[in-house]
């Protein structure tokens, strides 16, 4: 090739080249889970995606921002109740982008905004609760923390959908008062259960022997029965009790015979 045509085709070589970087700068490629904000001029264009587009070089700047869910942990915070107890708990907050555009403009670094407000919104809240309502009531703090941070971070685009209090850290002595305070309420029941347990034995026992003193007979059936209990535990030695009349009747009897011999003499 004659070295004047390849000094004429350099220049359209180096438009070619040229054109092939613009497109390439041109060309945005945006996923599912992400919107493209477009700024033209430093001026809001508007969101864009999923899929592809082309911006003006030069002219049109893209920022990507990312709709899925974010898992973030909110870090252990120093907390002192309602009821004066130092108490240290961390959480898990679930959120996620629904207005890119909010996001972008409003907001210079959404993700540690909400971090921010959620360690904030936590003390606040749980300095306002009784231990025993942290404890116990978790679920309705869930909810109380989840409505307070969603009303905070809504202008920003942010919608938070579950906060979750994981880990609730106790000092060392009220975790010894606890158990014992456990342990105490866990004794008073074992009482009353054992003091209702012997109101109804007594008073079954009492119509027993309401029972029992109608016809003398049963008196009888229950020592048949009890020595039946007995033999079946192969013990050495039986212990049968003699009812008293029986005896009594006896001794009459002897002592009437005495009497009488008494006077014969």
């Amino acid at each position: 090739m004659p070295e004047s045509t390849i000094n004429a085709l350099i220049p359209w070589l180096i438009v070619l080249l040229a054109l092939i970087v613009l497109l390439a700068m041109s060309v945005r490629v945006v996923a599912e889970y992400e919107r493209g904000v477009i700024f033209r001029l430093g001026r809001l264009v508007g969101a864009k995606g999923p899929g592809i587009f082309l911006l003006i070089p030069f002219i049109d700047r893209m920022v990507k921002m990312d709709l899925r869910v974010v898992v973030m942990d909110v870090p252990a915070q120093e907390v002192i109740t309602r009821d004066n107890v130092t108490v240290r708990v961390n959480a898990v907050i679930y959120f996620r982008v629904v207005d890119p555009q909010a996001a972008v403009v409003k907001v210079a670094d959404h993700i540690r905004a909400t971090s921010q407000i959620a360690q904030t919104t936590l003390r606040n809240v749980l300095g306002q609760s009784e231990l025993d309502e942290l404890l116990a009531n978790r679920e309705k703090l869930n909810d109380i923390l989840q409505d307070i941070i969603d009303k905070q971070t809504d202008p920003w685009g942010i919608k938070v959908s579950t906060v979750e209090i994981k880990e609730v850290e106790l000092p060392e002595t009220m975790r010894r008062s606890m158990a014992a305070q456990a342990e105490a309420e866990r004794e008073r029941r074992a009482k009353i259960i054992h003091a209702q347990g012997e109101f109804e034995a007594s008073t079954k026992l009492a119509m027993a022997a309401d029972v029992i003193a109608k016809e003398p007979v049963t008196l009888q059936l229950r020592y048949l029965q009890t020595l039946t209990e007995i033999a079946s535990e192969r013990n050495s030695t039986v212990i049968f009790p003699v009812p008293i009349d029986l005896i009594s009747m006896f001794m009459k009897k002897f002592g009437g015979d005495s009497k009488k011999d008494e006077k014969q003499g």
